[in-house]
């Protein structure tokens, strides 16, 4: 049998640190001086879409606590 209540609390986790990644990725200033930094930004701009799609996935699946 699932723990529904902590499955569902899990989920807010998971969902509170996607949404502090993608803070934190957008506070990050590129330092295009620094070798590398294209390539750095453009793996930052990926992580970041792709933690916005996860994000919406979560928000979109009905609460299953109940």
């Amino acid at each position: 049998m699932v723990d529904k209540k902590k499955t569902a609390r899990d989920r807010a986790t998971v969902r509170r640190h996607l949404r502090e990644f993608i803070a934190a990725l957008d506070r990050r200033v590129p330092h295009v001086e620094r070798v590398g930094e294209v390539a750095i930004a453009r793996a930052a701009a990926a992580l970041r879409k792709k933690a916005v799609q996860r994000l919406a996935e979560l928000e979109a699946e009905p609460d299953k606590s109940h």
